[in-house]
């Protein structure tokens, strides 16, 4: 039997290499996938790890009316010619001219699952023209699926769409491999490293993780990853890890992740204090963040708004108890004062206090560490969420 065509499209190649990773391979047991994003230089290699066909479409994330023009006319084309029955998108730009030009080429099923929503971080016009976008991105996509039941609530609260609305399986688009994050399974991966050849207990191991970061015996750990930026609550965070400097309290943050100094930079006194305090220990981006986060003691991640965080996921599969901020996503992973703690956006005092308090209770926060495991596995194991995708699209074509 034939299979069915299933064209994924992202604006760049990098999110079809860390949001769905496997995700593809696993489709395409059952459908013709194609990958379709604009090639930063990942594109071929992704192709090949997937096992599916890519297409180079040059797309854009900023707005540019003469690109986004011709970007539309090579996607319409390029269904025309491919003829799908399913074209699925979820990143903003990617998914606007996917689904506008599904809709011209007649593509009979067009998916638009919303990870996030970029207007809730914008003012004025920019903001409305963000609205916009997403409006007809919604009336161009015969089906919407939010990454999670805060993003669904914001879509109908705010009249992004009047189309009915579903979650897939408990929400995330891509799930977590929690067998991959895993204490256990790190160990052994760290063990298998040039500083840990011999046979060492655990304990020995995380402590030398922690040696090389520069955290004492006596230091709690801080981790935070992600991109570097005011949106993801950095002046919050640097303010609360100041106060601590001040009060000589021994805590340090392990800081993940890249600065973006042309969208969303940091002040400049705290990019200045991230990158030069004693307390801080930056160490870039990481393709493997497991070791960091078995050499810290919770997450914190303070972000102003957020479609469904996977960083939280792997702290949870990682046996982390998290302090998030209550936005989309994250208050949907993280029960209160079970496997962490919800405070206010933007709340420095609530913050430094929730860290504090973690700091002042070993035993309370080491319990919601062992919560956190079980949690993340029932509601977010990778394989349930593909199968439960996998399902929609055998519903929806079925129709």
């Amino acid at each position: 039997m034939e299979k069915r065509k299933l064209i994924r499209v992202t604006t760049s190649d990098i999110s079809l290499e860390s949001l769905i990773k496997g995700q593809l391979k696993f489709l395409s047991n059952e459908f013709e996938v194609v990958g379709v994003s604009n090639n930063t230089g990942m594109l071929q290699m992704i192709g090949e790890r997937e096992g599916i066909r890519v297409i180079e479409v040059s797309m854009h994330r900023e707005i540019s009316l003469k690109d986004d023009v011709k970007c539309l006319w090579v996607l319409y084309r390029l269904f025309k010619r491919e003829r799908p029955d399913i074209v699925h998108a979820n990143t903003p730009k990617g998914s606007l001219l996917s689904m506008l030009a599904a809709r011209c080429a007649r593509v009979p099923h067009r998916i638009y699952t919303v990870t996030g929503l970029r207007y809730q971080g914008a003012k004025g016009l920019f903001r409305d023209i963000l609205i916009g976008m997403e409006r007809i991105t919604c009336w161009a996509a015969t089906k919407v699926i939010p990454e999670g039941q805060g993003v669904l609530h914001t879509l109908q609260s705010d009249k992004i769409t009047k189309k009915s609305l579903s979650v897939i399986y408990h929400g995330s688009i891509n799930g977590i491999d929690t067998e991959y994050f895993s204490r256990e399974v790190t160990v052994k991966h760290l063990k298998q490293s040039v500083e840990f050849k011999e046979d060492i207990p655990t304990d020995v191991v995380r402590m030398r993780v922690r040696q090389s970061l520069g955290l004492a015996d006596d230091d709690f750990g801080f981790i935070f990853i992600g991109r570097i930026v005011r949106g993801k609550g950095m002046h919050e965070l640097a303010s609360a890890m100041k106060k601590f400097s001040l009060e000589n309290i021994h805590c340090k943050l392990i800081l993940v992740g890249n600065f973006e100094e042309e969208l969303d930079p940091l002040l400049p006194e705290d990019m200045e204090f991230f990158t030069h305090d004693q307390s801080v220990k930056f160490v870039g981006y990481q393709n493997d963040v497991r070791p960091y986060l078995f050499a810290a003691d919770a997450l914190v991640f303070p972000s102003y708004r957020e479609g469904f965080p996977n960083v939280v996921l792997q702290a949870g599969a990682m046996e982390l108890p998290s302090i998030v901020t209550d936005i989309n996503g994250c208050n949907e992973i993280i029960e209160d004062n079970i496997n962490g703690i919800i405070i206010p956006s933007k709340d420095v005092e609530a913050l430094y206090m929730s860290m504090k308090y973690f700091m002042e209770h070993i035993e309370k926060i080491k319990q919601m560490g062992i919560y956190s495991r079980p949690l993340i596995c029932k509601r977010y194991e990778q394989q349930d969420v593909w199968h439960a995708l996998s399902e929609e699209y055998r519903r929806v074509l079925s129709k």
